[in-house]
């Protein structure tokens, strides 16, 4: 099956051509910042995607801990009505039943917390997606803008490429600083 390629893997094949032929200095240096930005965009996927992944584990943690509350609940509320059964026939019921039932809410109390911890560690985890992409995003542009610069031959049109690339650092590290 052939692999599809990125179109930022193809501008970056078409600057490092266009660099290799050129003869101005500058274009070289044009290049090489693409492709220092192209890495950084990478890691930067790379983590936004790790963050997106614990963000639905975590997730499904909290699902299946919210299930399991429900479980004991449904546990508890076929047990009290076992006990109200009997009391209605005139048969006392077990003490242990009745203790089972208080177990029973304590361990709902103990899966609430830990369910509740596991959805805000998800929200943490895709708030720190969402930077990381933005991060991404922003060195995408960058190197679109390195491209122009090159295609263009205008010098001065990389310092917006520049601009973006610093801009989305500042992403990069806000986002490994959560």
């Amino acid at each position: 099956m052939e692999e599809l390629e990125t179109p930022i893997e193809k501008i970056q094949e078409n600057i490092h051509e266009i660099a290799h032929h050129a003869q101005e200095n500058w274009i070289g240096r044009v290049a090489l910042f693409s492709a220092l930005v192209a890495v950084a965009a990478a890691v930067a996927a790379l983590m936004a995607g790790h963050h997106s992944n614990e963000a639905m584990i975590k997730q499904i943690k909290a699902s299946d801990a919210w299930s399991f509350y429900q479980a004991k609940g449904i546990k508890s509320s076929i047990l009290q009505s076992k006990i109200e059964t009997l009391s209605a026939l005139g048969k006392n019921p077990e003490e242990a039943d009745q203790n089972k039932i208080t177990d029973y809410k304590n361990q709902q109390e103990d899966i609430s917390e830990q369910a509740k911890d596991f959805e805000k560690e998800s929200e943490h985890h895709l708030a720190i997606h969402q930077i990381f992409a933005q991060a991404v995003t922003l060195f995408q542009v960058a190197i679109a803008v390195g491209a122009i610069s090159i295609l263009t031959r205008r010098k001065k049109i990389i310092y917006i490429g520049v601009g973006f690339s610093l801009l989305a650092l500042v992403f990069f590290i806000q986002a490994l600083l959560q």
